[in-house]
């Protein structure tokens, strides 16, 4: 049985009330005040989020860390000049958020505050009720990691026997998830991994959009570790250096790769047809149906510049139409690792966590560089745990512990 404990609120949260800022005169440096009150009396992870005007800009967003406790006239700094590039004051409003440390936040969205990069000695956790009213933004694809939560339920894995491009590894049955699970509303994105690792280690690396394009060229080994990390199904555990041990280390959620089953389930969102807009293909190879949920050979897909725009190789993080749990990019861009060793798929099976054993490791979603046919809802392929390639890539859930 799986255990949701890492996802759900545990205690009433922190109040944070008072804000007020002022800046210092003849600097670019702002004092920031607020009174703290938890009833619980937990330590708490506190963050500042900067916008200008109504635009939160992932530069001005910022976590103050672990450890802060209650009190009023709490006092912030905030460094204008070297954060906001001298953003005058009267073009700046302040917001200030608490999380108890151990209790995580819930609602349908998870967003995880990476701004303070790798020095950053926590990430804070909060939630949304729904999708903010202009949409996503860039800071969405950047310096925070949003992921959605996905309802328990069953369904038909795999694909049919007349569905047009299947192959031979697709056998339908019947699967039941017994617990709802965060998913990632994009793919990882470079910054993201940047942020995290400290690194850059994908292809498509131009300065000028490298940012919210997806990650890539990076390994099972690299997610999860290849010492402890490679023990899935065994136990969940994760190698402190890989990026899911920082991130597990610095929110306190299990995040983890989705097992394969929940990527197929998340990824058609209710639907039976091949693509999860609720269409099928029409050929195998360029499909009207698949120019619009996601980049492959026929809209860009064809091009390989490393130092080009995002008219070729990769998209932009959510450049395409999302399925019907607003997930960007399952189908195209890049390819996504899953925990799962690949094998051949059982019966009818609740919470399944893949074979026991083997050599490659699962990934899903197709590729910027795919035909239609391979970019479909039910489509597998593995890969050695320490292989990497500039079409493979990956998306996060919250993971609950193994039990």
């Amino acid at each position: 049985m799986w255990v949701m404990a890492g996802c759900m609120l545990q205690a009433a949260e922190p109040e944070v009330s008072h804000v007020r800022a002022s800046q210092v005169s003849g600097t670019k440096q702002v004092n920031i005040y607020y009174d703290l009150y938890d009833a619980d009396g937990d330590s708490m992870t506190v963050s500042v989020l900067v916008n200008d005007g109504d635009v939160p800009a992932s530069s001005f967003s910022g976590a103050l860390g672990a450890g802060q406790s209650s009190g009023i006239d709490k006092h912030i700094v905030w460094d204008g000049g070297a954060d906001a590039d001298g953003l005058l004051l009267e073009n700046v409003s302040v917001s200030v958020s608490a999380v108890s440390e151990g209790g995580v936040v819930d609602g349908d969205y998870l967003v995880v505050d990476l701004s303070g990069g790798v020095s950053a000695s926590s990430y804070p956790v909060s939630s949304l009720d729904a999708v903010p009213s202009g949409g996503w933004t860039d800071v969405h694809k950047s310096s925070s990691l949003v992921l959605r939560r996905i309802p328990a339920g069953s369904f038909m894995m795999g694909s049919p026997s007349d569905e047009l491009g299947r192959a031979g590894d697709e056998t339908q049955h019947q699967v039941t998830l017994t617990d709802d699970f965060y998913m990632g509303v994009f793919e990882v994105t470079q910054r993201q991994w940047e942020l995290v690792m400290g690194n850059k280690p994908s292809y498509f690396n131009n300065v000028s959009y490298y940012q919210t394009r997806p990650v890539e060229r990076v390994s099972y080994n690299d997610v999860r570790g290849s010492s402890a990390g490679a023990g899935w199904p065994a136990n969940n555990a994760v190698d402190a250096t890989s990026f899911v041990g920082k991130l597990r280390a610095k929110t306190g959620l299990t995040l983890d790769l989705p097992t394969e089953s929940q990527w197929e389930y998340a990824c058609r969102a209710g639907t039976t047809t091949a693509l999860n807009s609720g269409k099928n293909l029409t050929s195998t190879s360029s499909d009207a149906n698949m120019n619009e949920v996601g980049r492959y050979w026929y809209n860009g897909g064809s091009g390989s510049s490393s130092g080009g725009n995002t008219s070729v190789g990769t998209a932009v993080a959510g450049a395409y139409l999302p399925n019907v749990w607003g997930l960007y990019d399952m189908h195209g861009n890049v390819y996504e690792w899953c925990l799962d060793w690949y094998g051949t798929y059982p019966g009818s099976v609740t919470d399944p966590e893949g074979a026991t054993s083997g050599s490659y490791r699962v990934y899903r979603g197709g590729r910027w560089r795919s035909y239609a046919r391979y970019c479909r809802s039910a489509y597998r392929l593995s890969r050695y745990p320490s292989g990497r390639s500039s079409r493979l890539g990956l998306r996060l859930r919250c993971a609950p512990p193994v039990q």
